[in-house]
């Protein structure tokens, strides 16, 4: 796997990831919304720990800089 994130962008979704699980454990979120809560948070924590995200290689985004070399 090729990294196509950026800590810009890893640091946002470590901030968005945290921020939902928060959420659903203080029981902010109930029912449905609390799913979707989860899947989001545990999604942005793992997507920026590996630095890959799926959704980025299937429409070419990459935010991650590449070095040039010498």
């Amino acid at each position: 796997m090729k990294k196509n994130i950026g800590n810009g962008d890893r640091f946002l979704r470590i901030m968005i990831g945290i921020i939902a699980l928060i959420l659903v454990m203080a029981n902010v979120v109930e029912g449905t919304m609390m799913w979707i809560a989860l899947a989001i948070g545990i999604s942005m924590v793992v997507t920026s720990s590996i630095q890959f995200c799926p959704m980025y290689s299937i429409f070419g985004f990459n935010t991650c800089k590449v070095k040039k070399k010498k």
